[in-house]
């Protein structure tokens, strides 16, 4: 298996990517054999020097959520760092078997920093630490390839700490910046990067993957695909997780439930308690674990819950201070998860209101989605998708929750 084939519907992508890593594996090729070769030995052409190289020193993976812009981007390091015998003999770089692809693709390699945040943004301080590790020569000789998988969570201060490693690389490393769109990374940033885009991946696509990489049954692959519109991770998680299961279709039940100011009220309160359960399922999952290792780590006796040594506070505050960020990010996460499957019913709702001969995401809530389309006119279907979008929207700008949903639910009512 090469490390191309969880990349999926990304033909365009990939090709430009496989390019690139055949031309990085060139340019190491020749910088080796330029050490070994004899003194007064003719020097071998470099491909990045005679300015012929598809491979550059950052590049810039943007798509919509699900499109699997962080896959390519693994993708690509393992490439970078594949050390096959079989890639000088024409196979090219990215086996996805050897010690270099594989130790990339599960995170443990050496010279591969695969960066992702459960947190609100990221900070100065985080970014001045990957900036240090980006100006280290690789251990293994390759490439050192810096993986950030939400830089569109950098804030202002840290997106100018990461620009000046980015205008001044280091010879051997790589960024690999990932985000939503271009317009989500500062443009002094986004300029010196190759920009590649990604689309979302059909429905066949998804089901295709979720059946030959994690053996689910090709009806469940194909109806969780077709829910999540093409989103390879919701859709993974649909088809294995029945909680997710279950969170899906109490929202797919909203719209039903909305026929007063009390059933708006009610709706909106179980929406955020939903995401807060969420929240707390991964706190419970995560946070006693990293606060029992850190006390470890101070020097409290495991599980005795004893007294941390002098001087040790302010490590254990900083970790319940980045659970806290975590809970409230996990909390939003959720509630935006939920509001993209109500834009998906209303969507439905206005393709059966338009006569529209395609197949509905939500064909398991059919009766309900023809039910709203009969007693609701196309104008009405346009209003209250654009209240759900301004609910998210308003989410993201920090509005209290709450009051955000509480807002959509009562204009879903008026439509």
């Amino acid at each position: 298996m090469a490390v191309w084939d969880d990349v999926v519907g990304q033909d365009r992508v990939t090709a430009q990517l496989d390019a690139a890593a055949r031309d990085a594996d060139a340019i190491v090729t020749a910088e080796s054999a330029a050490r070994r070769a004899p003194a007064g030995a003719p020097a071998q052409a470099v491909p990045e020097r005679t300015g012929a190289s598809q491979m550059t020193h950052a590049w810039l993976f943007t798509g919509p959520p699900g499109s699997g812009r962080a896959t390519a981007a693994r993708a690509f390091a393992a490439a970078l760092q594949c050390v096959s015998p079989d890639r000088a003999l024409g196979g090219g770089p990215g086996c996805g078997f050897c010690d270099g692809c594989h130790t990339s693709l599960v995170g443990t390699h050496a010279d591969v920093e695969i960066v992702r945040t459960d947190l609100l943004s990221i900070g100065v301080k985080e970014t001045r630490d990957l900036v240090r590790r980006a100006s280290l020569s690789p251990a293994g000789g390759r490439w050192q390839v810096i993986v950030l998988e939400d830089a569109d969570r950098l804030t202002e201060g840290a997106g100018n700490v990461l620009l000046k490693a980015v205008e001044e690389p280091a010879p051997r490393t790589v960024w690999l910046l990932c985000a939503p769109s271009i317009e989500d990374v500062l443009p002094t940033i986004r300029s010196r990067c190759r920009h590649l885009s990604l689309r979302t991946p059909s429905v066949g696509a998804v089901a295709e993957l979720l059946v030959r990489r994690d053996g689910i049954d090709p009806e469940t692959a194909d109806r969780s695909a077709r829910a999540t519109q093409g989103h390879i991770d919701r859709a993974r998680r649909l088809a294995t997780d029945e909680r997710a299961r279950a969170r899906r279709a109490a929202v797919l039940k909203l719209p039903l439930r909305i026929d007063d100011i009390g059933g708006c009220l009610k709706a909106a309160q179980e929406l955020i308690d939903a995401a807060g359960e969420d929240a707390k399922q991964v706190a419970e999952e995560v946070d006693a674990k990293e606060t029992e290792e850190l006390r470890a780590a101070l020097g409290a006796a495991a599980g005795t819950g004893g007294r941390l040594p002098r001087g040790t506070a302010g490590a254990m505050k900083e970790l319940q201070d980045k659970q806290k960020r975590r809970s409230t990010r996990t909390q939003r996460d959720s509630l935006d998860l939920a509001l993209v499957d109500l834009t998906a019913f209303y969507r439905d709702v206005l393709a059966v209101q338009m006569g529209a001969s395609v197949p509905l995401s939500n064909d398991d809530v059919g009766d309900s989605i023809r039910r709203i389309a009969t007693t609701s006119t196309a104008e009405r279907t346009l209003r209250r998708i654009e209240a759900v979008i301004a609910c998210r929207e308003a989410v993201e700008r920090n509005v209290a929750p709450l009051l955000a949903v509480e807002a959509m639910t009562v204009a879903l009512r008026a439509g």
